[in-house]
């Protein structure tokens, strides 16, 4: 395999990895929204918000920003319409990032005043990031 090969790879990994922590975070803060503050399992969320960011999400967001910028400069993607579009909707997924990761810290402080139902819409935004994603990168319609 060649330079490109492996950056690509990585990329993709670091997406899937991502990509699975987004959709998984917000389905905890679903159950955990119904569990008592201060209760054994309230802690048990908590601990597990945290890692699911600290250990993989926040990881693989690093790596997938790093290996894609990189993968798009070996070829010249940076002059191309999709790849703005894409890295404008790439922007937005780190902005939801963001917000999920102040989630877990409501949350750890007992303060979450948020429904379940508000979470699992919350749910939906990185997969329809992550659908136009797609479309742009494997399309490139302009």
């Amino acid at each position: 395999m060649d330079l490109y090969s492996w950056i690509k790879s990585i990329h993709v990994i670091s997406i899937i990895a991502w990509m699975a922590g987004m959709l998984y975070l917000p389905r905890l803060f679903v159950y955990h929204v119904d569990a008592e503050p201060g209760s054994k399992q309230s802690e048990t969320f908590k601990v597990m918000e945290r890692r699911l960011l600290k250990a993989i999400i926040n990881p693989s967001m690093i790596a997938a920003w790093i290996f894609g910028l990189w993968a798009a400069y070996e070829i010249g993607a940076f002059s191309h319409g999709w790849f703005h579009a894409k890295l404008t909707l790439a922007l937005l997924l780190s902005a939801a990032h963001g917000y999920l990761a102040r989630c877990v810290k409501t949350f750890a402080r007992d303060a979450n005043t948020r429904p379940a139902r508000f979470y699992r819409m919350l749910n939906e935004v990185p997969t329809v990031l992550m659908i136009g994603i797609v479309i742009l990168v494997i399309g490139k319609p302009f």
